[in-house]
This record gives structure tokens, C-alpha cells and sequence, in this order.
């Protein structure tokens, strides 16, 4: 009785040790891609403009302190970090202008792009300045270019990515939605506005995550962690019209600490 007992226990407990040691032996393969050696690229969204604490050498770029990658950086310790990243990017100068870093030892990148390809900053001026038909239909032409020509230019830079870093894990990050609808604003756009704007914040992302599934790497959405923290939402962690204008519609610190910052951080693991 007690042979055959052992005979029915064994293959159970051999099964729970390869279990138990695949887990570990991926969890080990993980661990280096979390925390080893770090860069993060991107756009203004990434640099961190609207956040304050600027790099002294980060010029017109405004790489901040205080926005996503520097927190991730200064929490985790990566062996290496470089902080590439700059405000105005699009996927063509984050391609020509920021991958210099990236080698086949890299095992963690960060990146935000798109916004700008799509002339995102343009939308918002036409919104704010002209005719509620003006707004709408510069929304419509930024969805007709996300649909059209945005696709191939990300694929051409998560292609380039891939090329320089063959070992990374490659996070995409998306866009908050930017305003919350039916809130507390009293003035500025109008509801339909606003409902447009957040509609071409969400065709946008949905053609990130999509690209990034493409290309083998992992989108990470931000509007979870922004939710009940946007622009008419009395709690907000986005600008709105500001001074300096060029923290308009950018994340606050509150913004980068309580929504970028965890966005990556679940998916850098």
C-alpha cells in the first residue's frame, strides 16, 4: 500500500518542483529587463514638461526630475539610466535623435510618441481659439492621420527600437483621456469639444497599443490612473490653458507620481 502510495505521490511532487523552479527561473529572466539597465524616450509626456524640476542640461527638452522615468530610476536603481526623451519629439526624431543609448545590453525601455505626429498641440489651439465646428473638424483630420500615416511611422521606430535593443522589454505608454465630461468647468470648451478631444485621445491610444502588440511589446494605458484626476474634474493632474503655455494639457508632477508612474511600473515588471 504504501509502495503504491509512493508511486502516486512522486509524480505529484515532481510536478510541484518543475513547477516551483520554472516559476523561479522566470521570474530571474524578469528581474534584469526591471531592473537593469534602463532608457527611456519618448515626447514631452515623457520628459516630463508640466512638471517642473528641470535637468540643468536638458535644455528645450525640459527632462524633469519629476516625471515618470526619473521616479521609476530613482526607486528602482537600474544599473544604468539614460533619459533621452525630449519636449516637441515625434517617431521620427525619438528614431533620428534619441536611440543612441539603446545597445544589445539595454533591457528596459520607455516610450510615448505619436501626439506630436498627429499635431496634437495644433488641435488644441484650433480648439480653444476657434469655432466649436473649427474644433471638431481638426479632431476628425488628427483621427483620419492616426488612421492613415501614424501606423507605419510607429512601426518604422518600434522596428528601430527592436533593431538597437534586441533584449529589451519595450513599454509603450499611451495618452491620458483629458477631460472629464459633464464636470465641474464653467467655462472654455464646450461639452462637445471636450467629448471630441477625449475621442481622438482614445483613437490615438488605440492605435498604440495595437502598433506596440505588433511589434512584440507591451502598451501600458495611463486613463485608468487618470481617471477622476482630469482637466474639469476639481482634482486634476493635467495643465489647462497655462502659463507657460507650453504646460498646456501636460501632466502635472501629481500626474507623472500618482498616474504615469504606476502605469510603467506594472508593466516594467
Amino acid at each position: 500500500m504504501f509502495a503504491t502510495r509512493a508511486r502516486r505521490v512522486l509524480p505529484a511532487l515532481l510536478a510541484l518542483v518543475a513547477a516551483t523552479t520554472l516559476g523561479l527561473a522566470q521570474q530571474a529572466s524578469a528581474a534584469p529587463a526591471a531592473g537593469g539597465r534602463f532608457v527611456a524616450l519618448g515626447d514631452s509626456y515623457s520628459s516630463g514638461v508640466g512638471a517642473g524640476s528641470y535637468l540643468s542640461d536638458s535644455g528645450s527638452c525640459q527632462r524633469s526630475s519629476k516625471a515618470y522615468p526619473s521616479l521609476w530610476a530613482a526607486a528602482n536603481a537600474p544599473a544604468s539610466f539614460s533619459f533621452t526623451a525630449c519636449s516637441g519629439a515625434t517617431t521620427g526624431t525619438v528614431k533620428s535623435n534619441q536611440l543612441s543609448p539603446l545597445n544589445s545590453s539595454t533591457t528596459l525601455v520607455s516610450v510615448t510618441a505619436g501626439g506630436n505626429d498627429v499635431g496634437f498641440a495644433n488641435v488644441m489651439q484650433t480648439c480653444v481659439l476657434q469655432s466649436e465646428a473649427t474644433c471638431l473638424s481638426a479632431v476628425d483630420n488628427a483621427i483620419g492621420q492616426i488612421n492613415g500615416t501614424l501606423p507605419g511611422s510607429l512601426s518604422s521606430l518600434y522596428g528601430a527600437i527592436r533593431g538597437k535593443a534586441p533584449q529589451a522589454h519595450v513599454v509603450v505608454l499611451g495618452y491620458p483621456r483629458f477631460y472629464q465630461l459633464n464636470g465641474n468647468c464653467i467655462a472654455g470648451l464646450s461639452e462637445g469639444e471636450r467629448a471630441a478631444i477625449n475621442r481622438g485621445s482614445d483613437a490615438l491610444n488605440g492605435m498604440l497599443a495595437k502598433q506596440a502588440a505588433n511589434a512584440g511589446f507591451t502598451y501600458s494605458s495611463v486613463v485608468d490612473e487618470f481617471t477622476g484626476h482630469e482637466i474639469c474634474s476639481g482634482a486634476a493632474w493635467l495643465h489647462s490653458v497655462s502659463v507657460p503655455v507650453s504646460n498646456s494639457y501636460h501632466p502635472t508632477a501629481a500626474g507623472h507620481s500618482g498616474g504615469y508612474l504606476p502605469a510603467f511600473r506594472s508593466a516594467a515588471m
